[in-house]
């Protein structure tokens, strides 16, 4: 992260961020020993095939802990040093190799990480061998926070990419990146939650990303860079961390947030082969003075989703396909988690009394 950039790289602020509602998903990878939990006796029950019946849940009883000096040694070359230098100053994130080719590849950061060498000024990227090679955006999106880089020069190892909808709260995970500009340094930790809607960067052009939680140590220079699951797979591109400092750039307190790599993925594809990236479009203003629990939705776009579904005006979001929504901030992120064209279910207190259930599907609209 830029010392130029602090503040904009700056979810590093208390005030930037907003929690919403936790959810978990299932991991298949189980290790240890396997038993079924009866669900209402809550017995054990050794499970000889990794299967239990429909009457018992499956659990890892002294699973192994996460290798991270074996994850360190298989990952470290593929996330690389950023360097950013422009007239008003100069400083450092972190990116992973995404794609390589005979003669190029590309590297995916945050956008805070270069968005000021956008129009003047020089970015390097160090390998971990320390050699330095010159890169150029390909594109970028500030309402993700996601950039892409390209170098001209290709077969480099590339970061394998994991499926961030598969981690559960409580998973080990890594994160490797350039704190203050140290290259290849590693930390490790767990998902401490899911879907925690966090906003960074400047009124007017904030991210909005349904974050992963982690108390795995990231700091200013960690942007950009890898977190990675048990198995060594990139689930998240780490974005900010919470601090209880308000003026000043301050370390980790044990809360990072991380873009899931499912939800960049899209971005990434789409910048790759346009340079240019779409969001998904509900198609509703909030009213931002609103102040109860939930969004509360002030005016429909014509011909939109919303709109289309049947939504009235006046109606106040309580749950998006399950997850409860605290305010306009939590809608807007768990909206843009989706790809456009989803179907998603939103339930509304209506304006007349009750609540109704209704099946929207997305638009689309270019990024910022």
């Amino acid at each position: 992260m830029k010392s130029t950039l602090v503040k904009i790289g700056a979810g590093f602020i208390v005030g930037a961020i907003t929690i919403g509602g936790i959810a978990t998903a299932a991991n298949n990878d189980v290790a240890g020993v396997q038993a079924c939990v009866d669900k209402k006796t809550q017995a054990l029950y050794l499970s000889n095939n990794g299967k239990c019946s429909g009457t018992r849940t499956l659990i890892a009883l002294g699973a192994a802990s996460i290798d991270v000096k074996s994850i360190a040694a298989l990952v470290t070359p593929a996330v690389v040093s950023i360097k950013v230098t422009t007239s008003s100053g100069s400083g450092t994130g972190s990116g992973s190799i995404y794609k390589t080719s005979a003669d190029a590849s590309f590297i995916i950061t945050n956008n805070h990480v270069v968005e000021s060498a956008a129009t003047g000024g020089t970015i390097e990227i160090e390998l971990v061998n320390g050699d330095t090679l010159p890169a150029t955006i390909v594109g970028r999106d500030s309402a993700y926070d996601i950039a892409v880089l390209k170098v001209e020069k290709g077969n480099l190892p590339t970061i394998t990419v994991g499926n961030s909808s598969a981690i559960s709260v409580g998973d080990p995970v890594v994160a490797i990146g350039s704190p203050l500009g140290l290259a290849s340094t590693v930390t490790s930790g767990i998902v401490s939650a899911k879907n925690r809607p966090v906003t960074t960067g400047t009124v007017g052009a904030e991210s909005y990303v349904n974050a992963i939680q982690t108390d795995a140590a990231i700091n200013p220079g960690n942007s950009g860079g890898a977190l990675l699951d048990s198995s060594g797979r990139i689930i998240g591109v780490n974005s900010a961390i919470a601090t209880l400092s308000s003026g000043s750039t301050s370390g980790s307190i044990g809360l990072g947030f991380s873009i899931p790599i499912n939800e960049a993925k899209r971005v990434i594809d789409e910048l790759i082969a346009t340079g240019k990236s779409t969001r998904p479009l509900l198609g509703v203003y909030f009213d931002t003075n609103f102040t109860g629990v939930g969004a509360l939705i002030s005016k429909l776009s014509p011909g939109e989703g919303a709109e289309k579904a049947g939504i009235p005006v006046g109606s106040i979001i309580k749950s998006i396909d399950g997850l409860k929504i605290a305010d306009q901030v939590g809608a807007i992120v768990r909206i843009r988690s989706y790809a456009p064209s989803t179907t998603v279910t939103v339930v509304v207190e209506l304006p007349t009394g009750g609540t109704q259930s209704f099946k929207v599907v997305l638009g689309s609209a270019p990024s910022n």
